[in-house]
């Protein structure tokens, strides 16, 4: 079975029904395809909602784990700094991808500007402050790892 043409099919469905942009994605765990999408960031209005953040949502949820270890992910673009950071939450490995960042950027998708924040080049697209000696926050760890006993 061709996973990238099935990356690419669910893109063009996407789009032609405008819930998104030109990127898809198909996750595969042996020889089941787990889950075949496009992004859908204009149906959902939804940031983060970006092929292979839709797929892993998917795949979690109709596997019912969060350990796609044992998975593949085709992608027709190469997966932008958000989507990386969620398949390595999730254990995903091998990731197949066609167009490049640069593609993406010449076509007006540019991730470049979290590529520079997140490579310490730029710290100025975002403004991150620590908040000292919050008890209401501190005393969470601490909860969680009781309720989890």
């Amino acid at each position: 079975m061709d996973y990238m043409k099935l990356a690419a099919d669910a893109t063009i469905v996407g789009m032609e029904s405008k819930v998104g942009g030109p990127f898809g994605a198909t996750i595969v765990r042996g020889d089941e395809v787990v889950a075949a999408v496009s992004n859908t960031m204009l149906r959902d209005t939804d940031p983060s909602a970006h092929a292979e953040m839709v797929a892993v949502r998917e795949a979690c949820k109709k596997l019912g784990t969060m350990d796609l270890s044992d998975c593949v992910v085709y992608a027709t673009c190469e997966p932008c700094p958000m989507c990386v950071s969620v398949m390595i939450w999730a254990g995903i490995k091998d990731v197949y991808y066609c167009s490049t960042r640069d593609d993406a950027a010449e076509h007006g998708f540019s991730d470049v500007h979290l590529r520079k924040y997140l490579s310490g080049e730029d710290d100025l697209v975002i403004n991150m402050v620590k908040v000292e000696d919050r008890e209401d926050c501190d005393h969470l760890w601490e909860h969680f790892h009781e309720l989890n006993k």
